[in-house]
């Protein structure tokens, strides 16, 4: 099979191909990106694999960075752009369940094609856009299937984080795990407690975000995978509950956790905690409580004032959109002009800060300050003052006289 019209990105990267060639080397695109090439989908990274060995790669091409130079991959820098070369490699057996004991590179395509994961993944081009598909990934394509190449079992016993990559690939692509494969997984499921959480969420996020998750949910709860993720042990139903909301894609990462935690009924106090065991940032942990609340609030009726005030616009729409999840029917011109006509969207806005409230009345410091200035500012929101410096003023110091 050869490709009626190769994508830029693969033509960008010619140059590499022919360089390599040039010196007697065999060099192919590999991977992912013939996949998505094939499916007419966006291509993100070019992988370049080659008979090559690393310090062949590096005679060959004068700006390089070892970035994984003992499992046989150099970074080759042509202009702006950037490549990764791996040589053609064979792997040991894989005492940790994820990376291999040892690496042999090797110079037969066919070798290095056969230690990947799935047939999907494990598609050749070459310079012309001619395919090389050995264990007929093409055909696996065209039924949307997802099948380990070669032995499942001995797929999954390499590298345990296959087993959820396969999942993230059915949600992404909405293909079928083939049932060999799907038993293999539920067979190797526990192995996944071999691997970082880091790896697991990263995979995880991913079937969240595809566009068919059910596809990859099921499956993910049928073979207890989630048994081996953070704080899901005993969550199957709550899970199936979760594989039932409304198949449409999720728009973010922070939705996809809020809808996940509203499913699985987690206390908003218990956010932090449950988000932290999965390994994710302050920044989406903010996020995502944001979002809860907002939903709770959303589900009970109509937005408050100061719910919007202090959610931000963005924080709104995004929980207006998870409504669809609920079945009810969002809002999003109306809470959008509704949080626009707010007197102010944020404390900086405020006609005085806790310097002038501090300047004005004869106290000392201390955390009456920051107290009064949020009195002050939800006053303002719900228009129960004007923003106005002598009349916020008046009403510090009237609240201080009520005391």
């Amino acid at each position: 099979m050869k490709l009626d019209t190769i994508p830029d990105e693969f033509t960008k990267a010619e140059r590499v191909l022919r360089e390599i060639q040039a010196q007697g080397f065999e060099a192919y695109f590999v991977g992912g990106s013939v996949r998505d090439a094939l499916l007419n989908q966006p291509i993100h990274d070019v992988d370049i694999a080659t008979s090559a060995y690393p310090e062949e790669i590096k005679e060959i091409f004068h700006r390089t960075v070892d970035v994984g130079i003992d499992h046989g991959t150099v970074l080759v820098l042509i202009g702006e752009e950037q490549y990764e070369i791996t040589t053609f490699r064979t792997e040991s057996t894989y005492q940790d369940f994820r990376r291999p004991d040892t690496v042999t590179f090797v110079r037969s395509l066919k070798e290095d094609l056969k230690r990947r994961d799935f047939t999907i993944n494990a598609l050749a081009m070459n310079v012309d856009g001619e395919i090389i598909d050995l264990f007929d990934g093409i055909n696996d394509l065209e039924h949307q299937i997802i099948r380990a190449v070669g032995n499942p079992r001995e797929r999954f016993h390499e590298d345990a984080l296959r087993m959820m990559r396969g999942l993230r690939f059915a949600s992404q692509l909405d293909f079928s795990i083939e049932p060999e494969t799907l038993s293999a997984i539920e067979d190797f499921h526990s192995l996944l407690d071999k691997i970082s959480v880091e790896r697991i969420a990263v995979e995880f996020i991913k079937l969240l975000l595809g566009k068919n998750r059910r596809a990859a949910l099921r499956p993910f709860i049928k073979t207890e995978c989630y048994q081996y993720c953070p704080e899901l042990r005993g969550k199957g139903a709550m899970l199936f509950d979760f594989a039932e909301l409304p198949n449409k894609q999720i728009e973010s990462e922070s939705q996809a956790w809020a809808l996940l935690i509203k499913t699985i009924g987690l206390k908003e106090n218990a956010i932090r905690s449950f988000l932290k065991s999965w390994k994710q940032s302050n920044q989406m942990i903010y996020e995502v409580q944001q979002l809860v609340y907002g939903l709770n609030q959303r589900l009970l009726g109509d937005w408050e004032v100061i719910d919007l005030f202090n959610l931000g616009l963005d924080a709104v729409l995004s929980v207006e959109k998870l409504l669809f999840y609920y079945e009810q029917k969002s809002k999003l011109e109306e809470a959008k002009e509704r949080y626009l006509s707010l007197p102010i969207h944020n404390r900086k806005e405020l006609a005085i800060t806790g310097n002038d409230v501090l300047a004005y009345f004869d106290k000392t410091p201390g955390k009456w300050v920051g107290e009064m200035i949020e009195m002050i500012e939800t006053a303002v929101v719900n228009r129960q003052i004007i923003n106005n410096k002598k009349v916020l003023l008046a009403f510090a110091k009237d609240m201080i006289d009520k005391e």
